[in-house]
């Protein structure tokens, strides 16, 4: 079935790589990772759903980052709804990004309030401090990242708000900051397309924008509705390298679905749900929740992504 995505990913031979019965505590599920660089190791940060419902976040390393994964023996970032309100049903699906500037991690999470879920940001130097800086952004809103460098002396954000106002739209939004605790310059810049199209229903970023030499690659999901439920795949679109506000490219059709038995079956099926990536040289590695359920790995090339762009 590989032709139904192009044969651009390839699904690791050891997927899923990491379930709830790899973990060194009791929980549900995990799935929706994030996934970065130290001390030339890879590091999930995955979302951990536990027997009650709620989900935390736990760091993962490996040495070479598709096995022989180090689990974290308890939460490494725990929802604390006292101290932080939003929090008050769990955080869920971090994305990372190295801010050299900062010499720190950007975390962005999911926290999810009383008043809907919002978006949430933490720095951290090592995976064990963390410096949160609370909502960044109130609800509704999810898969929000930072770019890893400065435009025109302010961050940017890629942020998801949405509405159930009729023809309001689930897009992509970006947005500015000049300290990454107060955000503004919204604006909508990957709109969910209409009718028929796989991503008609709702779209939102998936790993965090990759630099390339012909501009920041975007991998998002977008959402069809169906008979059977919500349908989660994968597209691509790039932006200028200067300017994230120019939309430079889109792809027509998808290049990454649900087919395989663990994506297709789960707590919620039909879903591949990538939160981070990582690259070497023309190498892709894409680390994805499938079925809200377990955590998988598909590989891919650079070249072969832009090319579906060109």
């Amino acid at each position: 079935m590989a032709h139904l995505d192009n044969g651009i990913f390839t699904r690791d031979p050891g997927n899923p790589i990491i379930t709830a019965d790899d973990l060194p505590y009791l929980a549900n599920t995990v799935f929706n990772a994030a996934a970065t660089e130290i001390d030339g190791r890879t590091l999930l940060l995955m979302r951990v759903e536990d027997r009650r419902g709620m989900s935390h976040l736990t760091a993962a390393i490996s040495q070479n980052g598709v096995d022989n994964w180090k689990i974290d023996s308890s939460p490494t970032l725990a929802p604390d709804p006292e101290a932080w309100p939003e929090d008050a049903w769990g955080i869920e699906d971090p994305r990372i990004t190295w801010l050299e500037d900062e010499k720190k991690w950007a975390v962005t999470y999911t926290s999810y309030s009383r008043g809907g879920p919002l978006v949430s940001l933490a720095l951290t130097g090592d995976f064990r401090k963390f410096e949160r800086l609370g909502a960044v952004l109130p609800p509704e809103n999810k898969d929000a990242a930072i770019f890893p460098v400065r435009f025109g002396g302010k961050w940017a954000m890629l942020h998801r708000p949405y509405s159930d106002s009729p023809g309001a739209g689930k897009h992509i939004w970006i947005a500015f900051s000049p300290d990454l605790r107060h955000w503004g310059a919204h604006r909508i810049l990957i709109p969910a397309r209409e009718g028929g199209w796989w991503d008609a229903a709702k779209i939102g970023l998936s790993a965090p924008p990759l630099p390339t030499e012909d501009g920041w690659l975007i991998l998002y999901h977008g959402v069809r509705e169906t008979a059977a439920g919500s349908l989660y795949r994968c597209g691509l679109a790039l932006l200028d390298i200067d300017d994230p506000t120019r939309l430079l490219k889109r792809s027509d059709e998808w290049i990454f679905s649900p087919q395989a038995q663990y994506e297709r079956i789960g707590d919620v099926g039909d879903v591949v749900f990538p939160c981070g990536w990582m690259r070497d040289g023309d190498k892709i590695r894409l680390y994805y929740g499938a079925a809200d359920t377990c955590i998988c790995l598909a590989h891919a090339s650079l070249r072969d992504l832009m090319d579906c762009l060109k």
